[in-house]
């Protein structure tokens, strides 16, 4: 009886690691430059309102937000309604900033779409002056930012 003997391939099985801390290095750089940190505190209460029929903005680095809610107080309370234009509270009687904060966006993106994210129980006065000064900036895409309601559907 004969015996066969198996041929042995001449490569080597294994996978090379050793380019591996490499491609680590390489993929946490490249996470640690595409990552996007929120950066505004919000300074005002946001109790939004809902509504129904929502639809979602696809490109979030064409929106800006203004806040519009109560002042947040050190103890826990709420204060008067303000407006807040990223980080910065603006002055209740000089709306101009943020005119001027939209304008200069508006040059840096053209295609700019202003979301106010108001609280449910701010007055409609503010809001109206704060679109008087995105007309006067020409930032006329403006979105209101709701949640969704129950049962709402999305467009």
């Amino acid at each position: 009886m004969a015996h066969f003997k198996k041929k042995q391939a001449g490569t080597s099985q294994e996978i090379p690691t050793t380019s591996m801390p490499d491609i680590i290095f390489i993929l946490l750089i490249f996470f640690m430059v595409v990552t996007v940190l929120r950066e505004v505190e919000l300074l005002v209460r946001q109790d939004l309102t809902r509504a129904e029929n929502i639809e979602r903005i696809e490109e979030k680095r064409l929106v800006s937000y203004i806040y519009v809610g109560p002042l947040v107080l050190p103890g826990g309370g709420y204060g008067e309604t303000r407006v807040q234009v990223d980080d910065a509270l603006v002055d209740p009687n000089d709306f101009t900033a943020i005119q001027n904060v939209m304008r200069q966006r508006r040059t840096d993106e053209p295609r700019l779409i202003v979301s106010l994210r108001v609280d449910s129980e701010s007055e409609m006065g503010i809001v109206s002056d704060i679109k008087q000064e995105l007309r006067r900036a020409d930032a006329l895409r403006i979105n209101y930012s709701t949640l969704r309601a129950e049962g709402a559907t999305e467009l």
